[in-house]
């Protein structure tokens, strides 16, 4: 079989073998394409085919909200965020306005949302490595590694699919061109969910190692971004979390949800799944701890928790010990450069376009720990912690640790993952204030195109050795998709709804606050207040990583209410500071309706007629 470059859909044949990576070169003698026989004689020419499954992972850390080949709207579509320009697919998601039709194609084709045609891509890729290696001459240690990796891919992708289209089906062998293409209805949910976590398991039980050393016993930092047992030990214990939650475990909405045949997709509620996830996520803690190459990173000054939790997600402190798997970023402009761009203030050569809300500013907590917005009324203002010293009006007298004299006092005595992650109007950025209001350096121009459009620029995994004017410097960055920190609130989660708020969820918890200079949770806390604290601390501590925000709110149920309305900013268009700083709705009211939790399968593979059910409310 010739390998070829080609859009490949759930049912089409083919084997991809090049892309923009380069996985698979040519053959010496440069020839257009080779063999798949070729390809598996060789031990160079396999790898390179398998590495190529990494390059379907998505770049859910960077860039994620902006632009199609990214594979994730998610926090432009969830409420920690509102993107500038109108034609992201957050953009869409936010009017309510997109349907199947709109995720077909491929990720050539214009903006097309192609997840669903690049993740099965990514799964032939595996399958057909799976289904050839037997035939490749490297050693058999060797080929079990391989193995692994590309179960683990497999696992890795069809999850990814799981999460926003719910049951799929299982592809578990490379399609062929006599193969039956009448009858591939969606497999169950739970069945997904053992799909997901046997191949963990094999990877797991298997030759994967906890990181791949050199052969002096270091680490083998050319390796970083490779399949490990950390990786599907944490896998394992995310899908078993999804599967416990709300929106996948006895939800009363999908309860008769089935295929032609009357298969129903979803099974009635089960409250063991929750300490099933507990259960995972804590050996998945204990063993990648357990390793000693793997734990809640510190910088050198482990009680600044400023400097903790800012060094945790700078390009030049990338893959430190709290990296579980992540993928690899290049350092050409489609890569860092051109997310600092989105991310820097049009009066320093960016573009002004991945805006934090009011709301998740909000959210972060006083200096002390103590909330300082408990609530808003109906007319959306802020109810006002009166005790947590907070305030909305006025401006700094003084500079503080992490901002200068002069901000509004809104941005004073904050946590310090507050000013790690968001940058504001007066805000030191980049060698001088940031001016957000109209007429200041960085605020709405005439074309209204470039400008941050809530008064607030992501600042979390930022570079500033990044030149964007010129599109040059800075260091290859990696997207997390699993970290300690995320497997610490995963455990804490799961157990709380398993057992309620036993030693163990505070321990937990409080460590990840205590890394970022927070005190612990107050003691004598029910389950459903410790569930709200959780969830409270997911909302920050992950804030714009892997997409938690907005599936956490869909698999908890609650995305009616974080996604529907307006989200707020501040007063952009005012032309002085005092009239900036006052909340305003921000663009059209959004638009979120019940069949919004799961993504629509793609208008073109229903219309296939080979078993497919519409996802839920889209017909």
């Amino acid at each position: 079989m010739t390998i070829k470059v080609m859009a490949l859909c759930l049912l089409a044949w083919a084997s991809v073998a090049t892309s923009c990576n380069d996985y698979l070169d040519k053959t010496p003698d440069d020839a257009t394409s080779i063999t798949l026989e070729e390809v598996f004689a060789n031990e160079l020419y396999t790898e390179r085919f398998l590495l190529r499954a990494y390059d379907y992972l998505p770049c859910e850390t960077n860039y994620n909200d902006n632009d199609y080949w990214a594979l994730g709207a998610w926090s432009g579509a969830s409420d920690e965020m509102n993107i500038t320009w109108t034609y992201p697919m957050a953009k869409e998601m936010n009017r309510g306005s997109w349907n199947p039709k709109m995720l077909e194609g491929s990720s050539s084709q214009g903006k097309s949302y192609a997840m669903w045609w690049r993740y099965y891509e990514g799964i032939r890729q595996c399958n057909v490595f799976l289904e050839n290696i037997a035939s490749c001459p490297a050693p058999q240690a060797t080929k079990d590694v391989w193995i692994c990796e590309a179960r683990f891919m497999r696992a890795m992708l069809h999850f990814f699919l799981l999460r926003s289209h719910g049951p799929v089906p299982i592809m578990d062998r490379a399609l062929k061109m006599d193969d039956n293409m009448t009858n591939f209805p969606r497999n169950t949910f739970d069945q997904c969910v053992d799909f997901i976590v046997g191949d963990c398991q094999a990877g797991i039980d298997g030759a994967l190692p906890m990181i791949y050393t050199n052969a002096s016993g270091t680490v083998a930092e050319s390796l970083y971004g490779r399949a490990t047992k950390a990786a599907a030990y944490a896998l394992k214990a995310r899908v078993l979390l999804y599967a416990a939650s709300p929106l996948f475990n006895g939800n009363p909405d999908y309860a008769q949800y089935a295929n032609a045949d009357g298969t129903l997709l979803f099974g009635a509620k089960d409250d063991t799944k929750w300490e099933k996830a507990a259960t995972a996520a804590k050996e998945a803690i204990d063993k990648v701890e357990g390793s000693s190459y793997y734990g809640l990173y510190y910088s050198d000054e482990p009680t600044n928790g400023y400097k903790n939790y800012l060094e945790l997600f700078l390009p030049s402190k990338k893959w430190n010990k709290e990296y579980i798997f992540a993928r690899n970023q290049g350092t050409g402009y489609s890569d860092n450069i051109h997310q600092e761009k989105c991310m820097t203030a049009n009066g320093m050569g960016g573009w002004s376009g991945l805006c934090p809300t009011q709301e998740l500013v909000d959210a972060y907590e006083m200096a002390d720990g103590t909330t300082p917005i408990t609530g808003y009324n109906a007319d959306g203002t802020p109810i006002i912690n009166a005790s947590s010293g907070y305030s909305e009006t006025g401006f700094a007298t003084a500079a503080g640790s992490h901002y200068p004299t002069g901000v509004y006092n809104m941005y004073v005595g904050r946590e310090p993952r507050f000013y790690v992650s968001i940058n504001f109007n007066g805000q030191q950025w980049r060698g001088r204030q940031l001016e957000f209001y109209q007429g200041g350096k960085d605020g709405i121009n005439v074309s209204k195109v470039d400008y941050c459009c809530t008064g607030y620029l992501l600042r979390k995994t930022s570079d500033e050795g990044v030149d964007v004017v010129n599109g040059k410097g800075g260091t290859k960055e990696a997207s997390i998709i699993f970290r300690v920190g995320s497997l610490y609130l995963d455990y804490a989660e799961a157990l709380n709804e398993a057992k309620g708020p036993v030693a163990d969820v505070y321990k937990y918890v409080d460590a990840i606050r205590n890394r970022s200079g927070l005190p612990g949770l107050t003691k004598g806390l029910d389950k459903d207040q410790m569930r709200e604290r959780i969830r409270h601390e997911r909302r920050v501590e992950l804030a714009f990583e892997s997409g938690h925000r907005y599936f956490d709110c869909h698999r908890w149920k609650i995305a009616e209410k974080t996604d529907n309305g307006y989200v707020h900013g501040m007063n952009i268009t005012a032309t002085n500071k005092v009239d900036y700083s006052k909340r305003a709705t921000v663009g059209d009211s959004r638009v979120f309706e019940k069949k919004h939790y799961l993504f629509p399968i793609p208008q073109n593979e229903i219309d296939k007629r080979i078993g497919l059910v519409q996802s839920p409310f889209w017909e």
